[in-house]
């Protein structure tokens, strides 16, 4: 088997070279090693992805030779447990790194990595302060002007230094199972509502968590239900689901009545929403498999709540997901703004009249927050903006997300 380091630079070269995701590629190899491995892989891939643009410009005016992509990565991989992972001899980091190179790279990446360890780490002075902060947090130069241009250079240099830190991992309550005052008898649970807690050790290595009794969900994306304020006995409507966190949430705050439709495009992922439905004893969830832009006619008129956590760029998932930074572009962006639009069109004409529809992502982008709500509210006058909030993520440590909640008057023209 692979030791630690060894998988660590293939997850980084996938994830880097390919456009793989971090999270998939850790979670397919974490039943093959220890826990003090897994913690140890998972700290170089998620460390060394967040800072690479930082690792890539230590290397300025210490080689005379461009190395190869994958020698590249692995110079950063090095680097980054050299300058962030102080449990780590130097002597230890480089001859690790070493065994790692290809035959005719081992003395090119020794000489490296001993030089910039002699040096010592160097940030980015550069005179425009936004090109320095896009080497030092890896935010591209256009991600950083757009968010200057939305929210503001504070707000903007927030967000960026913001996604340098972890995620915390937010435990959320299942009442169906277990009650908020049996849970805090555990002195590792801080309760931080009604819904969301902190843990002191691994959540999903608890009883807890495999009996179905609570959630890993973090605490603004648990928030994000509670607008819709559904009732026992309601029909709702979750369009966009997997994998089913907020659907469950619904489900309980029902008390496993009503309805509650659980729909993604994606059959795979609809099966993950089966599974978390059984293992939380979740009775009221049915789900479906469709894509959500496409007209359902027996849907027309008749939920009570429609929740549409539409897909997105994912800008406020930096923490969690710090590859999101490398693989977004300006063009995706607007094919997603299309999907959202067509998504909001087709499932307003599923909601009754004084019904409430939350529309919500995971991103910091106007284009697919504000204005997808603005251009939506002038072609549905019957529809009134309620409430909307964006959600910024070093506010309290959680994701960035936007939601707005709209109410269906039944109007189709403005009095």
């Amino acid at each position: 088997m692979k030791n630690a380091r060894q998988y660590a630079y293939e997850i980084l070269q996938r994830v880097i070279l390919e456009g793989g995701y971090a999270s998939l590629l850790l979670r397919a190899g974490r039943d093959r090693y220890s826990r003090e491995d897994t913690a140890l892989i998972s700290e170089i891939v998620y460390g060394t992805i967040r800072r690479y643009t930082l690792l890539q410009y230590q290397l300025k005016g210490t080689v005379k030779r461009k190395p190869s992509p994958k020698t590249e990565v692995l110079l950063c991989m090095g680097m980054y447990q050299l300058f962030f992972l102080d449990r780590i001899p130097v002597y230890a980091v480089i001859d690790e790194t070493v065994e790692l190179a290809g035959r005719h790279e081992k003395g090119f990446v020794n000489a490296v990595l001993r030089r910039v360890s002699e040096r010592g780490l160097q940030y980015c002075q550069d005179e425009d302060p936004d090109q320095a902060l896009a080497v030092n947090t890896g935010i591209p130069l256009w991600l950083i002007r757009m968010w200057n241009a939305h929210y503001g250079r504070d707000i903007a240099e927030k967000i960026c230094t913001g996604s340098m830190t972890p995620a915390t991992v937010y435990g959320r309550i299942n009442p169906l199972k277990i009650s908020a005052r049996k849970l805090q008898e555990d002195a590792k649970v801080r309760m931080l509502d009604a819904w969301s807690f902190t843990y002191d050790g691994l959540l999903q290595e608890t009883d807890y968590f495999r009996n179905g009794e609570i959630l890993i969900q973090d605490k603004a994306s648990a928030g994000i239900p509670q607008y819709l304020g559904v009732q026992p006995g309601m029909r709702v409507y979750d369009a966009c689901s997997a994998p089913g966190t907020k659907a469950q949430m619904i489900a309980a705050m029902m008390q496993n009545t009503g309805e509650v439709i659980a729909n993604d495009d994606d059959p795979d992922r609809v099966r993950l929403i089966d599974e978390l439905m059984q293992r939380t004893g979740t009775e009221n969830v049915r789900t479906t498999v469709s894509d959500a832009s496409v007209f359902v006619p027996a849907y027309e008129g008749y939920f009570d709540r429609i929740l549409l956590d539409v897909p997105c760029s994912g800008l406020g998932d930096l923490r969690h997901k710090p590859e999101i930074r490398y693989h977004v572009q300006p063009e995706s962006l607007d094919q997603i703004i299309s999907l959202q639009k067509r998504i909001l069109e087709n499932t307003c004409r599923y909601l009754k009249k004084d019904g409430i529809l939350v529309y919500s992502t995971c991103t910091l982008n106007r284009k697919e927050n504000e204005n997808q709500i603005r251009n939506f509210l002038q072609r549905h006058p019957e529809f009134i903006l309620t409430e909307e909030r964006t959600i910024f993520p070093f506010e309290e440590g959680t994701d960035g997300f936007y939601c707005a909640r709209l109410i269906k008057t039944g109007n189709s023209m403005v009095e």
